[in-house]
C-alpha cells in the first residue's frame, strides 16, 4: 500500500515578522535618555517617570520592572 504525498500546508496569511529587525536592540545613548525624561517632565507624567527613571538607575528589564511592589522600593520605618 503506498501513501501518496500531501501537498505541504502554507498559511494564508503574511509573516508577522516579515522587514521587522528581530532580536535585541541597541542600547539607547544619554542624549535619547534625556529626551524621553524631558518628555515625560513637560507632559507631567510623573508616573511614567519615575518608572523610567528606576529602569534606567537601576538597569532592570520591562518584565522585572513591573513585578516591583511598593516594599520592594520603599523602606519604611
Amino acid at each position: 500500500m503506498t501513501i501518496a504525498n500531501l501537498p505541504a500546508i502554507r498559511a494564508c496569511r503574511p509573516v508577522w515578522n516579515k522587514g521587522r529587525v528581530v532580536g535585541q536592540k541597541r542600547p539607547l545613548m544619554p542624549k535619547h535618555v534625556w529626551a524621553i525624561r524631558v518628555r515625560l517632565e513637560i507632559a507631567e507624567n510623573h508616573r511614567e517617570l519615575a518608572l523610567f527613571n528606576l529602569a534606567i538607575d537601576s538597569k532592570l528589564r520591562g518584565c522585572d520592572l513591573v513585578k516591583l511592589k511598593v516594599a520592594d522600593v520603599f523602606v519604611s520605618g
